[in-house]
């Protein structure tokens, strides 16, 4: 048997092909059908087994090692059956639960050279390099599949966000639009053209594109629908259509799935930034969010998510705040060895600033989210994502009203406007920072 992109399975139950190709196909497509296989759990094949072990982890939670162990172990007990390529991945889950995310890379570079229609797994490699801050590693998997997958719309997709995330912006814009050419429904592939026009500053282009596609957002994770819709709103912030902005946190970005970790950063993110654009989004959102946040005191899973959670128990106000603070600080010298540096001296320093931001204690933001910027890509996240970092040490330079600060403030806004004219909201930060300066405003 084969899966719907022609990779040889060894099932034993050809009830699961269904199965297998949901997980596949809504994968790379990003559809909620890929928990389809968890329905398939019975099956004792290999493949099946490693399968559900990843949907386990994608919980990003601290019980997903927990609840991802049993269908590994069964993956691993029958892996003689397997097929070579089918190992290989079943040995990428593995590294990726131990927290060895090096190897688990590097086993998924092996995949994209060998099996290249094997997609799921590219995806996968390409999630954790995101998450380690490799965007050339992204990229280099992707181009590795493209010579025998090009026919797949979704490989292309891959392709641009690569391409996006190492500043190539023609290369990913020609991707997206080839994977949006030969499928419509593209979410990803919409993903990365947002990301190529709110970085070349075209914001009134990219919301008409992001709007109009947003038809074809049916049956997706909750992940991609509020992330595209995220993406919607970060372009009417710029352009000043901040009612509209805080109607998308309320009906699209936030609800869908409150419990789920990606929707909970974006909404965390959303807030912050509507707050920081001089939107009032009252403490009631806050504090709903946060009730949402409480849980993940000890998640410590990815850098990037504990900071936003960090954010947003401390922005309402919650003594977790605190207790979140102190286990991050105690994890990250335990960290494993490939991703310790990125806690230690990235999201540690961050940590503190975020909660000195929430606070009102602008030295303390200003010191120590200034230390963790110019590493800030170690923790992953898109250049997107990570301007929220820069956005509040931003803030925190301009409301300590010290001159050398607003000197830094100014420098800092002007080029930021230069290539984004459009922006409304830069342009009313930049007025407020001129003339606390004394200087004409532009």
């Amino acid at each position: 048997m084969q899966d719907s992109l022609g990779n040889t399975l060894s099932l034993t139950d050809g009830a699961s092909l269904g199965a297998v190709n949901d997980f596949v196909e809504g994968f790379i497509s990003s559809e909620a059908r890929a928990v389809n296989v968890l329905g398939a759990s019975e099956d004792a094949s290999p493949i099946v087994q490693a399968y559900c072990a990843a949907l386990h982890m994608f919980a990003e939670s601290r019980d997903a090692v927990g609840n991802a162990t049993p269908f590994l172990h069964r993956a691993q007990a029958n892996a003689a059956a397997a097929t070579p390529r089918e190992q290989r991945f079943i040995a990428a889950i593995a590294a990726w639960t131990e927290g060895d995310i090096g190897r688990a890379i590097a086993l998924h570079e092996e995949q994209a050279r060998e099996y290249p229609r094997d997609l799921a797994s590219l995806k996968l490699g390409q999630y954790h390099a995101f998450n380690t801050g490799d965007c050339p590693g992204m990229l280099r998997l992707a181009l590795a599949a493209l010579p025998a997958s090009g026919d797949v719309p979704y490989v292309h997709g891959m392709a641009a966000f690569g391409f996006e995330q190492c500043h190539l912006m023609r290369e990913a814009e020609q991707s997206a639009r080839r994977a949006i050419g030969m499928c419509r429904k593209e979410p990803w592939a919409h993903h990365a053209l947002a990301h190529v026009m709110l970085t070349e500053g075209r914001l009134a282009e990219g919301l008409d594109f992001m709007q109009g596609v947003s038809d074809s957002w049916t049956g997706l994770n909750s992940f991609m629908l509020t992330h595209n819709w995220w993406h919607v709103a970060l372009f009417l912030i710029d352009l000043g259509r901040d009612a509209q902005a805080l109607a998308v946190y309320d009906q699209q970005a936030w609800g869908v799935e409150k419990a789920y970790s990606q929707d909970q950063i974006g909404a965390v993110s959303l807030l912050a930034r509507l707050e920081l654009a001089g939107v009032e989004v009252g403490e009631a959102r806050w504090s709903e969010l946060a009730s949402w946040l409480e849980v993940r005191t000890h998640d410590q899973v990815l850098p990037f998510l504990d900071l936003q959670y960090l954010y947003g128990l401390a922005r309402a106000g919650k003594p977790q705040a605190d207790e979140l603070q102190r286990n991050i600080e105690a994890y990250a010298p335990g960290a494993p060895p490939s991703v310790r540096a990125a806690w230690e001296r990235v999201c540690v320093p961050a940590a503190r600033g975020l909660l000195a931001h929430a606070r009102g204690d602008w030295s303390g933001a200003i010191e120590g989210l200034g230390t963790a910027l110019p590493r800030l890509v170690e923790i992953g996240g898109s250049h997107a994502q990570r301007d929220l970092f820069e956005q509040l040490y931003l803030d925190a330079l301009v409301k300590s009203g010290e001159p050398s600060r607003l000197a830094s403030a100014q420098g800092l806004l002007q080029r930021q406007l230069n290539t984004q004219p459009e922006s409304r909201r830069l342009a009313r930060q930049a007025k407020a920072v001129y003339a606390a300066l004394g200087l004409p405003t532009r």
